[in-house]
């Protein structure tokens, strides 16, 4: 959902790069999991808002900057639980994460082991005998999605 960047004021408050669109939809969740490689704790959102670009916000119990400075750098995460239900033709990014990714002659290109955000469209990150960034373009790149399965048919030239 985002990771904390930095500290705002003296109270407590951290900045937040928030990954969900818009920005301050990271503050629509009261639990959070703050982490780092791979060691996640529980913790509550007292307060937040849009401060102009960024997101800043409080967390139950961290009340001043030294407390504060301990949270810079942890990733923030929620519940799956928490998240809305997603419509037909949409996915979050972390149920693509492992996904066969194989081309339309047949062809096996390896798994997505993460997306990126480009501003033009998403992209996978796709790892098997080579990296390859595959453009995730429904309908054009993008064939088809089998979530069941975690297979992804693309018409993509890789050479």
């Amino acid at each position: 959902m985002g990771r904390i960047v930095g500290l705002f004021g003296v109270r407590g408050w951290v900045k937040v790069f928030s990954y969900t669109d818009p920005r301050e939809a990271v503050l629509n969740y009261e639990a959070w999991l703050l982490g780092e490689k791979g060691k996640w704790q529980a913790a509550e959102l007292a307060s937040g808002q849009r401060h102009g670009k960024a997101v800043i916000a409080q967390i139950v119990g961290v009340d001043d900057r030294e407390k504060a400075a301990e949270l810079v750098g942890k990733e923030i995460a929620v519940p799956r639980d928490a998240l809305p239900e997603t419509e037909d033709g949409q996915y979050y990014w972390m149920d693509l994460v492992g996904s066969r990714v194989i081309h339309r002659d047949g062809t096996e290109l390896g798994k997505v082991r993460y997306m990126l955000e480009t501003g033009a469209n998403d992209v996978m990150v796709v790892a098997g005998e080579q990296e390859r960034l595959i453009p995730f373009i429904r309908d054009k790149v993008v064939i088809s999605v089998d979530m069941a399965e975690k297979i992804i048919n693309v018409d993509w030239e890789w050479d």
